[in-house]
Protein backbone atom coordinates (compact mmCIF):
# COMPACT_ATOMS: atom_id res chain seq x y z
CA UNK A 1 0.00 0.00 0.00
CA UNK A 2 1.49 3.25 -1.11
CA UNK A 3 0.75 6.21 1.04
CA UNK A 4 1.64 9.78 0.26
CA UNK A 5 0.47 13.24 -0.19
CA UNK A 6 -2.52 13.49 -2.50
CA UNK A 7 -2.02 16.16 -5.19
CA UNK A 8 -5.21 17.19 -6.92
CA UNK A 9 -5.15 18.24 -10.56
CA UNK A 10 -5.15 22.02 -11.18
CA UNK A 11 -8.49 23.64 -11.52
CA UNK A 12 -9.57 25.82 -14.43
CA UNK A 13 -9.24 28.96 -12.29
CA UNK A 14 -5.60 28.12 -11.53
CA UNK A 15 -4.87 27.56 -15.23
CA UNK A 16 -6.29 30.95 -16.09
CA UNK A 17 -4.19 32.62 -13.42
CA UNK A 18 -1.02 31.04 -14.80
CA UNK A 19 -1.81 32.24 -18.32
CA UNK A 20 -2.36 35.82 -17.12
CA UNK A 21 1.01 35.90 -15.36
CA UNK A 22 3.78 37.74 -17.27
CA UNK A 23 6.29 35.37 -18.91
CA UNK A 24 9.23 37.45 -17.47
CA UNK A 25 7.98 37.08 -13.93
CA UNK A 26 10.61 35.24 -11.92
CA UNK A 27 11.32 34.85 -8.32
CA UNK A 28 14.20 37.22 -7.66
CA UNK A 29 16.19 37.42 -4.46
CA UNK A 30 15.49 40.45 -2.36
CA UNK A 31 17.99 43.31 -2.66
CA UNK A 32 17.06 44.73 0.68
CA UNK A 33 20.15 44.69 2.85
CA UNK A 34 19.80 42.99 6.21
CA UNK A 35 19.68 45.21 9.28
CA UNK A 36 23.12 46.52 10.29
CA UNK A 37 24.76 45.73 6.91
CA UNK A 38 27.00 48.42 5.32
CA UNK A 39 25.91 49.53 1.85
CA UNK A 40 28.58 49.12 -0.86
CA UNK A 41 29.05 51.69 -3.61
CA UNK A 42 29.10 50.94 -7.31
CA UNK A 43 32.92 50.89 -7.42
CA UNK A 44 33.46 49.32 -4.03
CA UNK A 45 36.21 46.66 -3.92
CA UNK A 46 36.23 43.46 -2.03
CA UNK A 47 38.90 42.66 0.51
CA UNK A 48 40.57 40.15 -1.81
CA UNK A 49 40.72 42.72 -4.62
CA UNK A 50 42.35 45.25 -2.32
CA UNK A 51 44.85 42.65 -1.17
CA UNK A 52 45.64 41.86 -4.81
CA UNK A 53 46.34 45.51 -5.57
CA UNK A 54 48.61 45.76 -2.55
CA UNK A 55 50.54 42.70 -3.70
CA UNK A 56 50.86 44.09 -7.24
CA UNK A 57 51.97 47.56 -6.14
CA UNK A 58 55.72 46.72 -5.88
CA UNK A 59 55.64 45.12 -9.34
CA UNK A 60 53.88 48.17 -10.74
CA UNK A 61 56.51 50.49 -9.24
CA UNK A 62 59.33 48.35 -10.66
CA UNK A 63 57.76 48.33 -14.13
CA UNK A 64 57.32 52.11 -14.08
CA UNK A 65 60.83 52.87 -12.77
CA UNK A 66 62.81 50.27 -14.72
CA UNK A 67 60.86 50.08 -17.98
CA UNK A 68 58.40 52.88 -18.66
CA UNK A 69 60.49 55.72 -17.24
CA UNK A 70 63.67 54.85 -19.24
CA UNK A 71 61.65 54.47 -22.45
CA UNK A 72 59.90 57.80 -21.91
CA UNK A 73 63.16 59.59 -21.06
CA UNK A 74 64.83 58.07 -24.12
CA UNK A 75 61.98 59.36 -26.26
CA UNK A 76 62.38 62.83 -24.74
CA UNK A 77 66.16 62.85 -25.26
CA UNK A 78 65.72 61.81 -28.90
CA UNK A 79 64.24 65.25 -29.62
CA UNK A 80 67.28 67.11 -28.27
CA UNK A 81 70.74 68.00 -29.53
CA UNK A 82 72.46 66.70 -26.38
CA UNK A 83 76.11 65.80 -26.88
CA UNK A 84 79.24 65.70 -24.78
CA UNK A 85 79.84 69.33 -25.72
CA UNK A 86 76.40 70.59 -24.72
CA UNK A 87 75.99 68.49 -21.58
CA UNK A 88 72.57 67.95 -20.07
CA UNK A 89 72.21 71.32 -18.38
CA UNK A 90 71.36 74.69 -19.88
CA UNK A 91 74.29 75.92 -21.96
CA UNK A 92 76.28 79.13 -22.12
CA UNK A 93 77.31 81.45 -24.97
CA UNK A 94 80.80 81.47 -26.44
CA UNK A 95 82.34 82.54 -29.75
CA UNK A 96 85.08 80.08 -30.75
CA UNK A 97 86.49 78.61 -33.97
CA UNK A 98 83.54 76.25 -34.41
CA UNK A 99 81.04 79.09 -34.05
CA UNK A 100 83.10 81.18 -36.47
CA UNK A 101 83.01 78.43 -39.07
CA UNK A 102 79.25 78.08 -38.66
CA UNK A 103 78.73 81.81 -39.11
CA UNK A 104 80.99 81.85 -42.15
CA UNK A 105 78.92 79.11 -43.79
CA UNK A 106 75.75 81.09 -43.03
CA UNK A 107 76.97 84.12 -44.98
CA UNK A 108 77.86 86.48 -42.13
CA UNK A 109 80.04 89.31 -43.55
CA UNK A 110 83.79 88.88 -43.26
CA UNK A 111 84.33 92.21 -41.48
CA UNK A 112 81.87 91.18 -38.76
CA UNK A 113 83.64 87.86 -38.31
CA UNK A 114 86.97 89.64 -38.10
CA UNK A 115 85.67 91.96 -35.38
CA UNK A 116 84.13 89.04 -33.50
CA UNK A 117 87.36 87.08 -33.58
CA UNK A 118 89.67 89.96 -32.82
CA UNK A 119 91.10 90.44 -29.35
CA UNK A 120 90.81 94.12 -28.39
CA UNK A 121 91.90 96.00 -25.27
CA UNK A 122 90.44 99.52 -25.13
CA UNK A 123 90.75 102.39 -22.68
CA UNK A 124 87.44 104.24 -22.47
CA UNK A 125 84.85 105.23 -19.89
CA UNK A 126 83.27 101.77 -19.83
CA UNK A 127 86.48 99.83 -19.30
CA UNK A 128 87.79 102.38 -16.76
CA UNK A 129 84.59 102.00 -14.74
CA UNK A 130 84.93 98.20 -14.96
CA UNK A 131 88.54 98.43 -13.77
CA UNK A 132 87.55 100.60 -10.83
CA UNK A 133 84.81 98.10 -9.93
CA UNK A 134 87.28 95.21 -10.19
CA UNK A 135 89.59 96.82 -7.63
CA UNK A 136 92.41 97.99 -9.89
CA UNK A 137 94.73 100.53 -8.25
CA UNK A 138 93.29 104.04 -8.40
CA UNK A 139 96.66 105.53 -9.37
CA UNK A 140 96.81 103.32 -12.49
CA UNK A 141 93.23 104.18 -13.43
CA UNK A 142 93.87 107.91 -13.02
CA UNK A 143 96.99 107.78 -15.20
CA UNK A 144 95.18 105.85 -17.93
CA UNK A 145 92.20 108.22 -17.85
CA UNK A 146 94.33 111.34 -17.94
CA UNK A 147 96.88 110.42 -20.59
CA UNK A 148 95.71 107.41 -22.60
CA UNK A 149 91.92 107.60 -22.92
CA UNK A 150 90.76 106.35 -26.34
CA UNK A 151 93.79 104.14 -27.06
CA UNK A 152 93.33 100.45 -28.00
CA UNK A 153 95.58 97.40 -28.37
CA UNK A 154 95.06 94.34 -30.55
CA UNK A 155 96.58 91.72 -28.22
CA UNK A 156 96.85 91.09 -24.51
CA UNK A 157 100.64 90.95 -24.75
CA UNK A 158 100.82 94.43 -26.29
CA UNK A 159 98.50 95.89 -23.65
CA UNK A 160 100.42 94.32 -20.76
CA UNK A 161 103.71 95.66 -22.14
CA UNK A 162 102.07 99.07 -22.29
CA UNK A 163 100.95 98.81 -18.65
CA UNK A 164 104.52 97.92 -17.61
CA UNK A 165 105.75 101.18 -19.14
CA UNK A 166 103.52 103.35 -16.97
CA UNK A 167 104.71 105.03 -13.80
CA UNK A 168 101.83 103.49 -11.81
CA UNK A 169 102.47 100.08 -13.30
CA UNK A 170 101.37 96.92 -11.39
CA UNK A 171 104.02 95.51 -9.08
CA UNK A 172 103.58 91.78 -9.76
CA UNK A 173 102.59 89.56 -12.66
CA UNK A 174 99.38 88.62 -10.88
CA UNK A 175 98.46 92.28 -10.44
CA UNK A 176 99.26 92.86 -14.11
CA UNK A 177 96.86 90.10 -15.22
CA UNK A 178 94.12 91.39 -12.93
CA UNK A 179 94.61 94.94 -14.15
CA UNK A 180 94.43 94.07 -17.84
CA UNK A 181 91.30 91.91 -17.63
CA UNK A 182 88.69 94.74 -17.27
CA UNK A 183 89.98 96.49 -20.40
CA UNK A 184 89.29 93.51 -22.65
CA UNK A 185 86.54 94.35 -25.18
CA UNK A 186 86.60 91.10 -27.17
CA UNK A 187 84.07 88.28 -26.83
CA UNK A 188 86.10 85.55 -28.56
CA UNK A 189 86.67 82.49 -26.31
CA UNK A 190 84.80 84.20 -23.49
CA UNK A 191 82.05 82.20 -21.80
CA UNK A 192 78.84 84.05 -20.93
CA UNK A 193 76.47 82.18 -18.66
CA UNK A 194 73.33 84.11 -19.65
CA UNK A 195 71.85 85.35 -22.90
CA UNK A 196 71.60 88.89 -21.57
CA UNK A 197 75.31 89.04 -20.72
CA UNK A 198 76.27 87.77 -24.17
CA UNK A 199 74.03 90.27 -25.99
CA UNK A 200 75.40 93.10 -23.83
CA UNK A 201 78.96 92.14 -24.77
CA UNK A 202 77.95 91.94 -28.43
CA UNK A 203 76.44 95.42 -28.29
CA UNK A 204 79.59 96.77 -26.65
CA UNK A 205 81.55 95.93 -29.81
CA UNK A 206 79.42 98.52 -31.69
CA UNK A 207 79.11 96.32 -34.78
CA UNK A 208 75.77 97.87 -35.94
CA UNK A 209 74.23 94.42 -36.53
CA UNK A 210 70.74 93.86 -37.84
CA UNK A 211 68.28 91.53 -36.12
CA UNK A 212 68.89 88.59 -38.51
CA UNK A 213 72.68 88.68 -38.08
CA UNK A 214 72.35 89.03 -34.32
CA UNK A 215 70.09 85.95 -34.23
CA UNK A 216 72.62 83.96 -36.28
CA UNK A 217 75.47 84.93 -33.96
CA UNK A 218 73.41 84.13 -30.88
CA UNK A 219 72.40 80.73 -32.28
CA UNK A 220 75.98 79.81 -33.28
CA UNK A 221 77.42 80.90 -29.93
CA UNK A 222 74.97 78.90 -27.83
CA UNK A 223 76.72 75.82 -26.43
CA UNK A 224 73.71 74.13 -24.81
CA UNK A 225 71.20 71.65 -26.20
CA UNK A 226 68.02 72.52 -28.05
CA UNK A 227 64.75 70.82 -28.90
CA UNK A 228 64.86 69.48 -32.45
CA UNK A 229 63.66 66.80 -34.85
CA UNK A 230 66.95 66.86 -36.75
CA UNK A 231 68.03 63.52 -35.22
CA UNK A 232 65.25 61.66 -37.01
CA UNK A 233 65.76 63.67 -40.21
CA UNK A 234 69.46 62.91 -40.17
CA UNK A 235 68.83 59.25 -39.46
CA UNK A 236 66.25 58.81 -42.23
CA UNK A 237 68.33 60.68 -44.80
CA UNK A 238 71.50 58.69 -44.11
CA UNK A 239 72.32 55.77 -46.39
CA UNK A 240 74.12 54.09 -43.50
CA UNK A 241 70.79 53.74 -41.66
CA UNK A 242 69.46 51.54 -44.46
CA UNK A 243 72.50 49.26 -44.29
CA UNK A 244 72.28 49.09 -40.51
CA UNK A 245 68.67 48.00 -40.82
CA UNK A 246 69.59 45.30 -43.34
CA UNK A 247 72.38 44.04 -41.10
CA UNK A 248 70.00 43.95 -38.14
CA UNK A 249 67.39 41.99 -40.09
CA UNK A 250 70.07 39.52 -41.21
CA UNK A 251 71.44 39.15 -37.69
CA UNK A 252 68.08 38.69 -35.96
CA UNK A 253 66.44 36.61 -38.69
CA UNK A 254 69.32 34.18 -39.19
CA UNK A 255 70.00 33.74 -35.47
CA UNK A 256 66.35 33.18 -34.55
CA UNK A 257 65.49 30.92 -37.47
CA UNK A 258 68.65 28.79 -37.48
CA UNK A 259 69.46 28.52 -33.79
CA UNK A 260 67.06 30.08 -31.27
CA UNK A 261 64.08 28.24 -32.77
CA UNK A 262 65.33 25.80 -35.41
CA UNK A 263 68.31 24.24 -33.67
CA UNK A 264 66.65 24.50 -30.26
CA UNK A 265 63.63 22.60 -31.58
CA UNK A 266 65.91 19.95 -33.07
CA UNK A 267 67.71 19.53 -29.73
CA UNK A 268 64.45 19.28 -27.79
CA UNK A 269 62.92 16.68 -30.10
CA UNK A 270 66.13 14.66 -30.32
CA UNK A 271 66.65 14.53 -26.56
CA UNK A 272 62.99 13.61 -26.04
CA UNK A 273 63.48 10.28 -27.80
CA UNK A 274 66.79 9.57 -26.02
CA UNK A 275 67.10 7.77 -22.68
CA UNK A 276 66.49 10.11 -19.78
CA UNK A 277 70.10 10.17 -18.49
CA UNK A 278 71.58 10.71 -21.93
CA UNK A 279 69.02 13.43 -22.65
CA UNK A 280 69.82 15.20 -19.37
CA UNK A 281 73.55 15.14 -20.15
CA UNK A 282 72.95 16.58 -23.62
CA UNK A 283 70.80 19.40 -22.26
CA UNK A 284 73.38 20.22 -19.58
CA UNK A 285 76.10 20.34 -22.26
CA UNK A 286 74.14 22.85 -24.33
CA UNK A 287 73.57 25.03 -21.29
CA UNK A 288 77.30 25.80 -21.01
CA UNK A 289 77.30 28.70 -23.52
CA UNK A 290 74.56 30.44 -21.55
CA UNK A 291 76.05 30.04 -18.09
CA UNK A 292 79.58 31.07 -19.13
CA UNK A 293 80.49 34.74 -18.61
CA UNK A 294 80.19 36.54 -21.98
CA UNK A 295 83.82 37.75 -21.91
CA UNK A 296 85.18 34.23 -21.35
CA UNK A 297 82.75 32.74 -23.88
CA UNK A 298 83.78 35.20 -26.64
CA UNK A 299 87.45 34.79 -25.72
CA UNK A 300 87.16 31.06 -26.47
CA UNK A 301 85.73 31.86 -29.89
CA UNK A 302 88.53 34.35 -30.53
CA UNK A 303 91.11 31.73 -29.61
CA UNK A 304 89.40 29.47 -32.13
CA UNK A 305 89.65 32.09 -34.92
CA UNK A 306 92.97 33.85 -34.25
CA UNK A 307 95.74 33.59 -36.83
CA UNK A 308 97.59 31.29 -34.42
CA UNK A 309 94.43 29.74 -33.00
CA UNK A 310 92.83 26.34 -33.31
CA UNK A 311 91.47 26.63 -36.88
CA UNK A 312 94.75 27.92 -38.34
CA UNK A 313 96.73 25.26 -36.46
CA UNK A 314 94.53 22.44 -37.79
CA UNK A 315 94.51 23.72 -41.39
CA UNK A 316 98.24 24.58 -41.55
CA UNK A 317 99.33 21.02 -42.52
CA UNK A 318 96.94 21.22 -45.50
CA UNK A 319 98.65 24.30 -46.87
CA UNK A 320 96.05 26.82 -45.71
CA UNK A 321 97.68 30.09 -44.73
CA UNK A 322 96.99 31.19 -41.19
CA UNK A 323 94.81 34.26 -40.78
CA UNK A 324 92.35 35.85 -38.42
CA UNK A 325 89.22 33.96 -39.43
CA UNK A 326 87.00 36.21 -37.33
CA UNK A 327 87.92 39.50 -39.03
CA UNK A 328 89.41 38.27 -42.32
CA UNK A 329 86.33 39.30 -44.30
CA UNK A 330 82.72 40.24 -43.71
CA UNK A 331 81.35 36.79 -44.58
CA UNK A 332 83.51 35.05 -41.97
CA UNK A 333 82.69 37.76 -39.45
CA UNK A 334 78.95 37.23 -39.92
CA UNK A 335 79.29 33.46 -39.65
CA UNK A 336 81.05 33.80 -36.30
CA UNK A 337 78.61 36.46 -35.04
CA UNK A 338 75.62 34.22 -35.77
CA UNK A 339 77.31 31.15 -34.30
CA UNK A 340 78.36 32.98 -31.13
CA UNK A 341 74.87 34.34 -30.50
CA UNK A 342 73.08 31.24 -31.79
CA UNK A 343 74.63 28.76 -29.40
CA UNK A 344 73.66 30.97 -26.47
CA UNK A 345 70.08 31.39 -27.64
CA UNK A 346 69.57 27.73 -28.56
CA UNK A 347 69.84 26.64 -24.92
CA UNK A 348 66.83 28.69 -23.84
CA UNK A 349 64.64 27.41 -26.67
CA UNK A 350 65.76 23.85 -25.95
CA UNK A 351 64.62 24.08 -22.32
CA UNK A 352 61.23 25.59 -23.20
CA UNK A 353 60.54 23.16 -26.05
CA UNK A 354 61.65 20.17 -23.97
CA UNK A 355 59.28 21.14 -21.17
CA UNK A 356 56.43 21.61 -23.64
CA UNK A 357 57.02 18.22 -25.28
CA UNK A 358 57.10 16.44 -21.92
CA UNK A 359 53.75 18.07 -21.10
CA UNK A 360 52.06 16.39 -24.07
CA UNK A 361 49.87 13.50 -22.82
CA UNK A 362 51.55 10.15 -23.37
CA UNK A 363 48.29 8.70 -24.58
CA UNK A 364 48.70 10.66 -27.82
CA UNK A 365 52.01 8.94 -28.48
CA UNK A 366 50.59 5.52 -27.58
CA UNK A 367 47.60 6.06 -29.85
CA UNK A 368 49.73 7.23 -32.75
CA UNK A 369 52.12 4.28 -32.31
CA UNK A 370 49.14 1.90 -32.28
CA UNK A 371 47.97 3.42 -35.56
CA UNK A 372 51.39 2.68 -37.06
CA UNK A 373 52.85 6.23 -37.00
CA UNK A 374 56.61 6.46 -37.36
CA UNK A 375 58.82 8.75 -35.27
CA UNK A 376 58.83 11.43 -37.97
CA UNK A 377 55.06 11.22 -38.25
CA UNK A 378 54.73 11.61 -34.48
CA UNK A 379 56.94 14.68 -34.65
CA UNK A 380 54.90 16.17 -37.48
CA UNK A 381 51.37 15.32 -36.37
CA UNK A 382 51.67 15.11 -32.57
CA UNK A 383 54.59 17.23 -31.31
CA UNK A 384 54.72 20.22 -33.65
CA UNK A 385 50.99 21.08 -33.48
CA UNK A 386 51.28 21.20 -29.67
CA UNK A 387 54.24 23.60 -29.80
CA UNK A 388 52.63 26.58 -31.51
CA UNK A 389 52.45 28.57 -28.28
CA UNK A 390 56.06 27.80 -27.14
CA UNK A 391 57.36 28.55 -30.64
CA UNK A 392 55.50 31.88 -30.63
CA UNK A 393 56.92 32.78 -27.22
CA UNK A 394 60.51 31.85 -28.08
CA UNK A 395 60.36 33.57 -31.47
CA UNK A 396 58.91 36.79 -30.08
CA UNK A 397 61.13 36.88 -26.99
CA UNK A 398 64.35 36.09 -28.82
CA UNK A 399 63.57 38.60 -31.57
CA UNK A 400 63.12 41.39 -29.04
CA UNK A 401 66.20 40.23 -27.15
CA UNK A 402 68.42 40.19 -30.24
CA UNK A 403 67.14 43.56 -31.42
CA UNK A 404 68.38 45.18 -28.22
CA UNK A 405 71.47 43.05 -27.53
CA UNK A 406 74.91 43.77 -28.91
CA UNK A 407 77.34 42.64 -26.20
CA UNK A 408 78.55 39.53 -28.05
CA UNK A 409 79.12 41.53 -31.25
CA UNK A 410 80.88 44.24 -29.25
CA UNK A 411 83.21 41.71 -27.63
CA UNK A 412 83.88 39.70 -30.78
CA UNK A 413 84.06 42.09 -33.77
CA UNK A 414 82.97 45.51 -32.42
CA UNK A 415 81.22 46.01 -35.74
CA UNK A 416 84.31 45.23 -37.83
CA UNK A 417 85.62 44.77 -40.44
CA UNK A 418 84.72 48.38 -41.12
CA UNK A 419 81.10 48.61 -40.06
CA UNK A 420 79.92 45.43 -41.80
CA UNK A 421 78.77 43.77 -38.54
CA UNK A 422 77.52 46.91 -36.80
CA UNK A 423 73.83 46.27 -36.11
CA UNK A 424 71.35 48.96 -35.07
CA UNK A 425 71.74 48.47 -31.32
CA UNK A 426 75.53 48.58 -31.53
CA UNK A 427 75.31 51.75 -33.65
CA UNK A 428 73.15 53.35 -30.96
CA UNK A 429 75.74 52.38 -28.32
CA UNK A 430 78.64 53.73 -30.39
CA UNK A 431 76.79 56.98 -31.09
CA UNK A 432 75.63 57.71 -27.56
CA UNK A 433 78.24 56.10 -25.32
CA UNK A 434 81.44 55.16 -27.13
CA UNK A 435 82.97 56.43 -30.37
CA UNK A 436 86.37 57.31 -31.74
CA UNK A 437 85.83 61.09 -31.92
CA UNK A 438 84.91 61.43 -28.25
CA UNK A 439 81.90 63.68 -28.96
CA UNK A 440 79.08 61.45 -27.75
CA UNK A 441 75.74 62.31 -29.37
CA UNK A 442 73.16 61.46 -26.73
CA UNK A 443 70.19 62.80 -28.70
CA UNK A 444 70.99 60.88 -31.88
CA UNK A 445 71.72 57.72 -29.91
CA UNK A 446 68.36 58.02 -28.15
CA UNK A 447 66.62 58.41 -31.52
CA UNK A 448 68.29 55.21 -32.74
CA UNK A 449 67.09 53.42 -29.61
CA UNK A 450 63.50 54.61 -30.10
CA UNK A 451 63.53 53.15 -33.60
CA UNK A 452 64.41 49.79 -32.05
CA UNK A 453 61.37 50.07 -29.77
CA UNK A 454 59.12 50.74 -32.78
CA UNK A 455 60.64 47.82 -34.72
CA UNK A 456 60.09 45.55 -31.71
CA UNK A 457 56.41 46.53 -31.47
CA UNK A 458 55.90 45.93 -35.19
CA UNK A 459 57.63 42.53 -35.03
CA UNK A 460 55.60 41.46 -31.98
CA UNK A 461 52.33 42.41 -33.67
CA UNK A 462 53.33 40.51 -36.81
CA UNK A 463 54.17 37.39 -34.79
CA UNK A 464 50.84 37.51 -32.95
CA UNK A 465 48.98 37.63 -36.25
CA UNK A 466 51.17 35.00 -37.89
CA UNK A 467 50.62 32.48 -35.10
CA UNK A 468 46.93 33.42 -34.68
CA UNK A 469 47.29 34.45 -31.06
CA UNK A 470 43.53 34.70 -30.51
CA UNK A 471 43.13 31.00 -31.31
CA UNK A 472 45.98 30.06 -28.96
CA UNK A 473 44.37 31.72 -25.93
CA UNK A 474 40.60 31.07 -26.18
CA UNK A 475 38.48 31.90 -23.12
CA UNK A 476 37.99 28.98 -20.71
CA UNK A 477 34.93 26.88 -21.44
CA UNK A 478 33.74 27.24 -17.87
CA UNK A 479 33.28 30.99 -18.52
CA UNK A 480 31.38 30.54 -21.77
Amino acid sequence: MITGRCVSPPSEAQDAAVEQRSPDTRVRPSRVAPPGARRRGRFAMSTSARLGLVMLAPSFVIVVLLFLAPVILTGVFSFTTMTTGTGIRAGAYQIDDVAGGTLRSQGVPADVLERLGAELFAIDDTTLAAARQAGVAEALISELAASHRGESFSTRLAFERFLKSLSARPATTRDLKEASAPFRRSIVNTRYETREAFLAALVSLDLKLDAATTAKIEDAAYTGWRWTTANYTRMLSSAESFYRLLRTVLYVGATVALFNVGFALLLAITTFFLPSRTAAAMRALWLLPRILPPVLYVLLWKWLAWDNGFISTVLAPFGVASRNWLLDNSVNAWIFVILINGFVGASMGMIIFSSAIRAIPETLFYASATDGASTLQQVRHVILPQLRWPILFVTCYQTLSLLASFEYILLSTNGQPGTTTEVWALAAYHTALSNYTGNLEYGLGAALAIVLVVIGLIASTAYLRLFNFAALVPPPRIEQ
